[in-house]
């Protein structure tokens, strides 16, 4: 019971912390905010180009519903892409001193500048329970 009860107090204090945050970003900070977290949960279409900036070519492009990463290291990205219901490819590119990338959002996407979205995924707060 007590457990459950410091849970509570701990959700319902980083929600006002990030109210209080909100309270003090721009209209743009959180327009922002809330298209790059409709991108990490595959809402947003995006291209991401990859460019040999010696050669002046595209190395490659990819498209669709992608989030992007940077976990690794300052020389490599993942980029995660949804590819149907609960299917998800995820691809690992190495950059370089000549190679760089752009990420475009292909669509434009409605953003509420007055509304504040916090996404919690669901398996971090509730434990999956076994049933036998």
């Amino acid at each position: 019971m007590k457990k459950k009860v410091l849970t509570l107090l701990l959700v319902l204090g980083a929600l006002f912390a990030v109210g209080g945050i909100a309270a003090c970003s721009t209209p743009a900070d959180v327009v922002s905010n809330n298209i790059s977290n409709d991108a990490d949960n595959f809402k947003i279409n995006r291209r991401i180009v990859f460019y040999n900036g010696i050669t002046n070519q595209y190395m490659l492009v990819i498209e669709g519903l992608c989030s992007l990463g940077n976990d690794r290291t300052a020389e490599e990205i993942s980029i995660t892409c949804m590819v149907g219901q609960d299917t998800y490819k995820k691809h690992f590119l190495g950059l370089s001193d000549n190679v760089t990338y752009f990420v475009e959002q292909i669509e434009a996407s409605k953003a509420d500048k007055y509304h504040y979205k916090v996404t919690f995924n669901p398996g971090t707060i509730v434990p999956d329970v076994v049933v036998p």
